[in-house]
C-alpha cells in the first residue's frame, strides 16, 4: 500500500470514528435516561413491595443482551450503516412503548419499553467494533477509544434531559424523558446517514469464510477467555453499583436531582478519559491498562464503604466510572485482537451477548442486594470480583498468548 493510500484510509477511519462518535453522543443519551430514572420510576409504579424497583433497568441491561446476536447478524446482513439505523427505529419503539407504559402506569410494560431500548442499545454497542473493524491496526485502539468518547455528551445530555423533562407530562411522572429518545433516535439516524461504509459485507466480503476457525475455537484461547472475564468483570461491577447508587442517595435523603447529577458524574468519568485511552493503551498494553481500571474499581469501594455523605456517593460514582473506562476499553480492545476480519461477527455478536447477559444479572441482583444488605454490601462484592479478574490477567501473562494476526 502506497503512502498516499495509506494516508487516505487513516482519514476516511478518522472520519468514520467521528460520525459513530457523533450519533453515539445522541442516540447513546437513551441509555443514562434509562439508567438514572428505570429504577425510580419503576419504584414510582409499584406497590408497597419495592423490591422489584430495578427490574426495569434490568430489562434494559437484558434487551442489550438479547439484542447482540440478532443486532450482529443484521448488521452483516444489510452493512453499517444500515445495520446502524435500523438500531435507531428499535430505540426509538422502545421510548414510545416506555412513554406510553408510564401513562397507563403498568410496570411491566414500562419495563418491556426498557428491554426494547436495550435490544436498540445493543446496535450502539457494535459502534467500537465496527470504528475498530475500518481502522488500520495501529488506530484501532484509538477508534474505540474516540466513539466511546462520544460518550461525554450522554454524560450530560441524558441526565439534562431527565431534570428539563421529568415533570413535561405532570402528573404522569417521567414520561416527558421517555418520549425524548424517539427524538434522539431521530437525530442519531440522521447522523448515521453520513456514513460511507458500504452497503452489505463491509471490509471486502469478509475474506473467505473458509479463513475462519470455528466459534469454539476462538473463544477458548487464552487471549480471549483474559478479555471477556476482565470485560464481564468491569461492566457488571459497574452496573451492580451503578443502579443501585440512585436508590441507596435517595434513600439516605438526598434528592432525585442529587442522584441525577451523580450519575451524571458517573457517565461523564465514563467517558472523558477516552480522548487518551487509545493511546495509553498503544503506548503500555491492554493488560496493563485493564489492570489500572481494576485498581480505580476498587478505590471505589473503598471511598463507597467510607461513608454516606453526597461527596462520598459522588466520588465512588466517578471512581467507578473512570474504572469502567480503563477496564472495559481495554478489554475490548484485547477482544478485537483475538479474531481475523472473517470472523468479526460471530465473535462480537458471541461476546456482548454473555457481556450483557452477565450486566443483566448484576443489575437485576443489584436491587436484589441493596433491599437485602443496603448499599455496603453492593461495594463489598467489587474486591472478589476485581480479583478474580487480576487472576485471569496472571494466567494470560504466564500463558504468553499474543494477538491474533488480522
Amino acid at each position: 500500500m502506497t503512502a498516499v493510500a495509506i494516508a487516505d484510509a487513516g482519514r476516511e477511519a478518522r472520519r468514520t470514528a467521528l460520525i459513530l462518535a457523533a450519533s453515539q453522543a445522541i442516540i447513546g443519551s437513551a441509555a443514562p435516561i434509562a439508567i438514572s430514572v428505570g429504577g425510580l420510576a419503576g419504584h414510582y409504579l409499584l406497590d408497597s413491595d419495592k423490591s422489584l424497583a430495578t427490574a426495569p433497568i434490568t430489562g434494559f441491561n437484558v434487551g442489550v443482551a438479547l439484542g447482540a446476536l440478532p443486532a450482529a447478524a443484521i448488521i452483516r446482513r444489510l452493512g453499517q450503516r444500515d445495520g446502524f439505523m435500523t438500531g435507531t427505529i428499535v430505540t426509538a419503539l422502545g421510548g414510545l412503548v416506555a412513554t406510553l407504559a408510564l401513562f397507563y402506569a403498568s410496570f411491566w410494560l414500562f419495563a418491556f419499553g426498557l428491554l426494547v431500548i436495550g435490544i436498540g442499545g445493543a446496535f450502539v454497542q457494535q459502534f467500537r467494533f465496527a470504528a475498530a473493524d475500518n481502522a488500520p491496526s495501529e488506530f484501532k485502539a484509538r477508534a474505540i477509544s474516540f466513539v466511546l468518547a462520544g460518550g461525554i455528551v450522554t454524560a450530560v445530555l441524558g441526565p439534562q434531559i431527565v431534570i428539563f423533562t421529568r415533570e413535561l407530562f405532570a402528573p404522569v411522572m417521567f414520561a416527558g424523558s421517555f418520549a425524548s429518545i424517539l427524538v434522539l433516535a431521530a437525530v442519531g439516524a440522521a447522523i448515521l446517514s453520513f456514513l460511507r461504509i458500504p452497503a452489505k459485507a463491509t471490509g471486502k466480503a469478509e475474506i473467505a469464510d473458509s479463513d475462519a476457525r470455528p466459534l469454539a475455537e476462538i473463544v477458548t484461547r487464552p487471549r480471549f477467555v483474559a478479555a471477556l472475564f476482565c470485560a464481564v468483570g468491569s461492566y457488571a461491577l459497574m452496573s451492580f453499583v451503578m443502579t443501585g447508587a440512585p436508590l441507596a442517595m435517595v434513600g439516605c435523603g438526598l434528592s432525585t436531582d442529587d442522584a441525577t447529577l451523580g450519575i451524571s458524574w458517573h457517565v461523564m468519568a465514563m467517558f472523558a478519559p477516552s480522548f487518551f485511552t487509545g493511546s495509553l493503551i498503544y503506548r503500555f498494553g491492554a493488560e496493563r491498562i485493564v489492570a489500572t481500571g481494576l485498581v480505580l474499581l476498587i478505590g471505589c469501594a473503598v471511598v463507597a464503604l467510607s461513608g454516606l455523605a453526597l461527596w462520598q456517593f459522588w466520588t465512588a460514582l466517578i471512581l467507578l466510572g473512570l474504572g469502567w473506562n480503563f477496564g472495559f476499553i481495554g478489554a475490548t480492545a484485547m477482544v478485537a485482537d483475538s479474531y481475523r476480519p472473517s470472523e468479526k461477527g460471530k465473535v462480537q455478536g458471541f461476546h456482548d451477548f454473555v457481556l450483557f447477559g452477565s450486566v443483566a444479572f448484576a443489575s437485576l441482583m443489584s436491587g436484589a442486594v441493596y433491599n437485602a444488605w443496603g448499599w455496603e454490601m453492593l461495594n463489598w462484592i467489587i474486591f472478589p470480583v476485581t480479583v478474580l479478574c487480576f487472576v485471569a490477567l496472571g494466567v494470560l501473562k504466564m500463558t504468553g498468548a499474543r494477538p491474533t494476526s488480522a
